[in-house]
């Protein structure tokens, strides 16, 4: 098992820049595909981005392709999440999660709130 704690959301301007950290303690987080989710107020929870074990393997959803970067370091346990060009639409609460395989979500983080502003 794996817990997973997020951290790096905040207040920020459209066209800033934001980095969330996950980092997973437990079981070694190189075992788990890594990804990061977003629910936004009203809507359902939608993958982000996903990374392979070894990390080399990623995957965005479409409206954040070009604009968001997951990368991770095995070695220190984490996961981040670089995101520029901030939209007000990217507002949302953001969640790491870890699994077994890279189609698979086991264990979540509490989320960590990510507010853009027009």
């Amino acid at each position: 098992q794996v817990q997973l704690v997020e951290s790096g959301g905040g207040l920020v301007q459209a066209g800033g820049s934001l980095r969330l950290s996950c980092a997973a303690s437990g079981r070694t987080s190189s075992t788990y595909a890594m990804g990061w989710f977003r629910q936004a107020p009203g809507k359902e929870r939608e993958v982000v981005a996903k990374i392979s074990r070894s990390g080399t393997i990623t995957y965005y959803t479409d409206s954040v392709k070009g604009r968001f970067t997951i990368a991770r370091d095995n070695a220190k346990n984490t996961v981040n999440l670089q995101m520029n060009s901030l939209k007000p639409e990217d507002t949302a609460v953001y969640y790491c999660a870890a699994g077994g395989t890279f189609a698979s979500d086991d264990y979540w983080g509490q989320g960590t709130q990510v507010t853009v502003s027009s």
